[in-house]
């Protein structure tokens, strides 16, 4: 068995960093990029030596499978740093397990673990300024694979590429977010991919959302695609609805995304003794709580935003308001997990890796 060393990865350092250039008070999510990158390719079967380079595009051919035939996965994580400057991650094995996961779905080959842990690892290290402290300041980290072998036959490109790129973050905040209820599109279809984080489950999502955006609401609440009375996902991330002190949430499927945050928040209230169900939710029993008054939160959970409340849903254009809590469940959450993130109570779970 080949034990793989740090020596494995080759580095080849910016001659200057832009970092001087970047106003981290006034962060657009997701829009500057640190002065490196890691890329590590997949050619005649087996994977080439990893290397860190600086941030730049490169070229691919106008064939590449990727274009043609979508074969893209990626993950979404976050380094923090605490007061003692030490840089932490937030359950990386969870997000390695489900990138091969996607990959052995998207007909892709498995990135090694060296490659994906080691290589994020030192990558972090190399730009550890770029992690800022503070709460709500973040490092989001975006590993991704895409197919570069050439030809456009329908069939599995023979050639990979997988990457590591990073951006500084802020708080996620979207102001107050209003959802429809899907009574026609769907995320996803049982025996189809959206249980893999691959790139075409979200573009597929942005032709509905736009209609939404269109009629003054942020997101989608999804529903299932075969009878649309089942409640999956709310935009790109996963939802918990809390009707009186019981929470609720959908189990994962072959539709539904096993998300990490999703995990974390059940293994908190679990700890924390509320009432939490994982199960069918109808949208009837949606309706019928809020026309009640029994229906007090609902909130999205997801690496961007960590947990993200939702103020009021639409159905068959019908609006529901919720009520404005003053100690809403979703912020008690939000703020345990963020603690725990950022270093700033114990971790009892085991969650967080110290670079």
């Amino acid at each position: 068995m080949t034990t793989n060393t740090l020596n494995d990865i080759e580095i080849i350092k910016a001659p200057t960093s832009k970092i001087d250039s970047v106003d981290f008070q006034n962060l657009a999510f997701g829009n500057v990029f640190t002065d490196h990158m890691l890329v590590c390719d997949y050619k005649d079967g087996q994977w080439e030596k990893p290397v860190i380079k600086p941030y730049a595009p490169f070229l691919m051919d106008p064939s590449a499978k990727v274009f043609h035939y979508g074969q893209a996965i990626f993950e979404g994580m976050k380094a923090y740093k605490d007061v003692n400057d030490d840089i932490w991650l937030f359950r990386p094995d969870q997000n390695f397990e489900r990138f091969n996961k996607s990959a052995v779905r998207m007909a892709m080959p498995e990135v090694p673990e060296f490659v994906f842990m080691e290589g994020l690892k030192e990558l972090i290290r190399l730009e550890k300024d770029w992690v800022q402290k503070g709460l709500g300041n973040s490092l989001y980290l975006r590993p991704f694979m895409i197919a570069t072998g050439t030809g456009v036959i329908a069939a599995p490109s023979q050639e990979y590429r997988f990457m590591i790129i990073l951006s500084p973050a802020k708080s996620y905040y979207s102001g107050e977010v209003k959802v429809i209820i899907a009574e026609h599109f769907s995320r996803a279809a049982n025996g189809g991919i959206g249980a893999a984080k691959a790139a075409g489950n979200y573009s597929a999502q942005f032709y509905p959302t736009k209609l939404a955006n269109e009629k003054g609401y942020q997101q989608i609440i999804w529903t299932d695609d075969a009878t649309h009375t089942k409640l999956e996902e709310a935009g790109t991330m996963n939802v918990f609805f809390r009707i009186n002190d019981t929470l609720f949430t959908a189990p994962t499927s072959e539709r539904i995304l096993d998300g990490i945050t999703r995990k974390s928040v059940i293994d908190l209230v679990n700890k924390e003794n509320i009432a939490l169900e994982v199960r069918t939710v109808l949208v009837d029993e949606l309706v019928e709580a809020a026309k009640n008054g029994s229906l007090k939160e609902i909130f999205g959970a997801g690496t961007a935003a960590v947990i993200n409340p939702i103020v009021g849903f639409s159905y068959k254009d019908e609006y529901y308001e919720l009520p404005k809590l003053e100690k809403p469940m979703a912020l008690k959450i939000k703020q345990k997990l963020t603690n725990i993130q950022n270093k700033l109570e114990e971790d009892v779970f085991g969650w967080t890796v110290k670079i």
